[in-house]
């Protein structure tokens, strides 16, 4: 089938028949909080968080099932009733039989644009959604930037016949006015708070109450859909209550008011108390010439206390008013793509990538939450999802990205856990959503590799060397046990004993988080695998599972910890302050463990539990870094070795790969087994990113991984082989279906993560290949039956799920900008490192990317005269805006001076020419 095809390079696209394909849905977002969905029909819904929904909430199957949507209806003389956005029983029927109406979408970053054709009604309608972007000022007596809590949303309907059409325009937008959990928790009693109020220019709805989760409270939000013709004139009447606009008998598809065209029923003053609303707005009955055409303009809001609808209407309320905001949004987010886009070979994956690209901005306004697929969140943002997405803002817009960073290490206990659950405001943590006693083992690991891409970025060693507090709560020893001296008064930062809030370098929250799993083993002498890692369904191995697969990630990351000390002595630092009680943990400064002698590790991390479980000394050690890096270094080392000798695994036919898990009965998970190899994906990706696989490893990993994993119908690697049934010993993912989810699906998350380890091992053609091959799914309509971007995974069947709101954008933004193009600072210093494969390049030899480093915005041009492939070019020149400037060559790669970029004008873009030619050596 045809599927959507791009119109500009900023990333338009166009889809034909949009009706006809199930689980569509586009988001609308801006700065202020509100989140939209709005599929090919206008379902969806819009909402500022958890309890303050404006319409219905829907999860992905109420899209079809609901006949609740944005509805505009005309009533058209000789006609009868007819849905401008395709939500009519009748129009429902014909879909599949003699469906006449011709439909087409268009979308951009980020608004939303559909087209309905009726010939033998002789009207096309145009429905154009957006939901303005920070900065949008339209009306003229705004003195500064606002961003506001409104979708709005065009109305167009045009005469395409030979002859005038008289029509009666209505307004339908079902007002929810109230929490998510009321959909059925009182659905009926909370619909009695409601007091709906007949505007001049629409209806305004404001509960008394809100009944949710949090108890009775005053409420004092507006829900609010308000309208006007093009130029600004309002309704002439109102429908404010769902039964009188429905009737008896009535649905929302096929309504008594106008199907048999019926007087409004309130006037501007009037007043309905107690019922479900809707914002039911009865424009003027007008006669259409042949050729012309009538706007409306719906505001959907919602409002605090000190919000007026007047002020809406002023900045909103015309035709010439919604296309400025139109206009402004879409320049708005335009800016904002084109700090990263790729110019390639293949000018559709470049617009593609635009989407990607959009991505982690979406997670970061949404979380994981709010999106039809993402119907279990309910608000904010997880601890590994914080980290993970601001690696997509560091490449994207990384300015105050420092000040963010050290704000999120005040989630970190001193037992080297965290807050699971981050709030809007800086500071604002939570233990867990439900307070639930959890540790996922995996997420003392990711702050490292954020960090470390902002050193590499910034410069900005130092960091390392500020200060920030610690969480507490009445979790201690990793929520294995209570601490019953702490109480809610305390407050939820960590004290010492004299009273204090203690406070701590950047980098004792890291060594903690690294220092505290390496003793926190099991009986294989693997970190434990706790209550899950980076596989949420890993969750029914707490008492003896282990992860060999972070085991590994946090191996090669106590090797970058060494290696970032060692670079603050070079700057100068002798010494480092810490915590006294952390020096248990640097045992070869003092008392050494032995680091094969599994009870002695425990012991020595209970007497560390012990010292910190209420609070700490407050006492600091300095600790010199030369001997803190030794210390580091040998433990990598130690878990380096110990996993090559007793992980690696083989099937006797000449494929080898790591085992990444024992199970709650001890059992290694992967491996031969009588059903047949168990592999897992995750096993794999971070002994190569750890650098734990060897060279030869890492070869044969990729040969096993095409042989087990590889499945060209779901678009590249699935997430593990069939385990056969329920695995009670392991977790929840084995009771999915078979190649759902995190059950065997292409998992787009570690897909692209063993792309960057594949990258990073050098072996750039097996890295493209997977990027690519998620691209070339993805962008396959017919069968992934997704808008542009990346899903979190692939179905049994191809198609995308879960579009927008996953982690992987940020990786896949991070190895096409860093590993593939390879432009990534190096402690501040610019580092050039192509590993862009053939294909890649353009027919004249060159690809390109405009990007941000070191403060400054490139447009780096690679060229490649001779078309040679990854690993068999270096570089051999740079030119800084037309001019040669300093670089040292850095095998095959060249190493581009900070201070060279610094004398460039702000805010303007610089050109990077760099030459491509042949190597003289094989790549190391």
């Amino acid at each position: 089938m045809q599927g959507w095809t791009f119109v500009d390079d900023h990333g338009t696209f166009r889809l034909e028949n949009p009706h006809r394909t199930s689980y569509l849905y586009f988001p609308l977002v801006n700065e202020s909080g509100l989140v939209s969905a709005i599929t090919p029909t206008l379902h969806g819904d819009i909402k500022t968080g958890q309890n303050s929904f404006l319409t219905p909430p829907v999860s992905v199957e109420d899209l079809h099932s609901s006949r609740a949507a944005r509805n505009f209806w005309v009533w058209i003389e000789g006609h009868g009733a007819w849905s401008a956005t395709g939500n009519s029983a009748p129009q429902q029927a014909r879909r599949f039989t003699e469906d006449d109406e011709a439909v087409v979408l268009e979308a951009g970053p980020l608004w939303h644009r559909v087209s309905r054709e009726r010939p033998d009604l002789g009207l096309r309608a145009t429905v154009t959604n957006v939901v303005p972007a920070a900065g949008d000022a339209v009306a003229s007596t705004d003195a500064v930037a606002s961003t506001d809590a409104v979708e709005l949303m065009r109305v167009t309907l045009t005469n395409i016949s030979d002859s005038p059409l008289s029509l009666t325009p209505t307004a339908a937008i079902p007002i929810f006015g109230r929490s998510a959990d009321n959909l059925r928790d009182h659905r009926h009693v909370t619909s009695l708070l409601h007091r709906a109020t007949a505007a001049d220019h629409g209806v305004l709805v404001t509960p008394t109450l809100s009944f949710d989760e949090r108890g009775h409270l005053p409420n004092d939000l507006t829900y609010a859909v308000l309208g006007s013709e093009a130029d600004g004139r309002p309704p002439r009447g109102f429908f404010p209550d769902v039964e009188a606009f429905i009737g008896e008998g009535g649905a929302f598809d096929w309504p008594a008011a106008v199907v048999q065209n019926l007087s409004p029923s309130h006037r501007p003053g009037d007043r309905v108390d107690g019922y479900e609303a809707i914002g039911g707005l009865r424009f003027a009955e007008r006669t259409l010439q042949p050729g012309a055409s009538a706007d409306y303009i719906l505001i959907l809001a919602i409002l605090s206390p000190s919000h007026d609808p007047g002020e809406l209407l002023a900045r909103y309320g015309t035709a010439a008013r919604f296309e400025t905001s139109l206009a402004r949004t879409a320049e708005y987010w335009a800016s904002r793509l084109d700090r990263v886009a790729c110019h390639t070979g293949e000018r559709r994956f470049d617009r593609w990538f635009r989407w990607v690209s959009l991505q982690p901005t979406l997670r970061r306004l949404c979380g994981n939450s709010f999106l039809p697929y993402h119907d279990y969140g309910r608000g904010g943002r997880g601890w590994r999802d914080l980290w993970q997405d601001i690696l997509g803002l560091l490449i994207m817009s990384p300015d105050d990205v420092g000040e963010t960073l050290l704000g999120h290490f005040a989630g970190v206990r001193l037992d080297g856990s965290n807050a699971t659950i981050i709030g809007r405001e800086p500071g604002a943590f939570r233990a867990d959503r439900n307070d639930i006693p959890r540790v996922w083992m995996d997420h003392g690991a990711w702050p490292l590799l954020t960090v470390d891409l902002y050193l590499d970025q910034t410069g900005d060693l130092d960091f390392l060397l500020r200060e920030q507090v610690y969480f507490k709560d009445h979790l201690v020893e990793r929520a294995a046990a209570t601490d019953e001296a702490w109480t809610a008064e305390q407050g939820t930062w960590q004290r010492a004993a004299a009273g204090a809030v203690y406070r701590g370098t950047v980098l004792e929250h890291l060594l903690i988080q690294h220092l505290v799993p390496f003793f926190h083993v099991g009986e294989h002498n693997i970190v434990r695998l706790e209550g899950a890692d980076w596989n949420d369904g890993l969750d029914m191995a707490a008492e003896r599972g282990e992860s060999v697969a972070f085991t590994a990630l946090y191996a090669g990351n106590l090797r970058r910890l060494s290696e970032l000390v060692l670079a603050l002595a070079a700057r100068g630092h002798a010494d480092t302050p810490l915590a006294e009680e952390l020096v248990l943990l640097l045992d070869t400064l003092g008392e050494p463990v032995a680091s094969d002698d599994v009870a002695a590790k425990q012991a020595r991390l209970g007497a560390y539990f012990a010292a910190c479980r209420h609070t700490i000394s407050g006492r600091q050690t300095r600790v010199p870094l030369a001997d803190l890096a030794r210390d580091l270094a040998g433990k990598a080392d130690w878990l380096t070795a110990h996993l090559r000798r007793q992980e690696w695994v083989e099937d006797g036919a000449g494929h080898g790969w790591f085992n990444g898990y024992y199970d709650n009965a001890g059992r290694r998970v992967e491996g031969p087994h009588p059903a047949g190899a168990r592999m897992t994906l995750t096993g794999q990706v971070f002994p190569l990113m750890g650098g734990v696989a060897t060279p030869e490893q890492a070869r044969t990993i990729v040969a096993s991984v095409d042989r087990y994993l590889h499945d060209p119908v779901v678009g590249g690697y699935r997430l593990n082989t069939d385990f056969g049934g329920v695995q009670l010993d392991l977790g929840r993912a084995f009771g999915f279906a078979y190649g759902h989810k995190e059950n065997g699906a292409m998992f787009s998350h570690m897909a692209v993560m063993y792309a960057f380890a594949l990258y990073r091992r050098g072996l750039a053609r097996e890295g493209f290949r997977v990027l690519d091959g998620l691209y070339r799914h993805s962008q396959a309509f017919s069968i992934s039956r997704m808008y542009p971007g990346l899903p979190e995974y692939v179905s049994e069947r191809g198609r995308g799920m879960y579009p927008y709101l996953t982690g992987s954008a940020s990786w896949y933004l991070l190895t096409l900008v860093t590993e593939a193009f390879g432009v990534r600072g190096r402690l501040g210093d610019l580092r050039l490192c192509p590993r862009l494969v053939r294909e890649q390049f353009a027919a004249d030899g060159t690809a390109a990317i405009d990007c941000v480093v070191a403060g400054r915005q490139l447009t780096v041009v690679y060229h490649n005269p001779a078309g040679l492939d990854a690993g068999l070019y270096r570089v051999a020149g740079v030119r800084l805006q037309g001019v040669e400037v300093a670089w040292v060559p850095e095998d095959g790669a060249a190493i581009v001076s900070r201070e060279a970029l610094a004398g460039l004008p702000a805010g303007e873009t610089a050109r990077l020419d760099v030459t491509l030619a042949e190597r003289t050596r094989s790549p190391s």
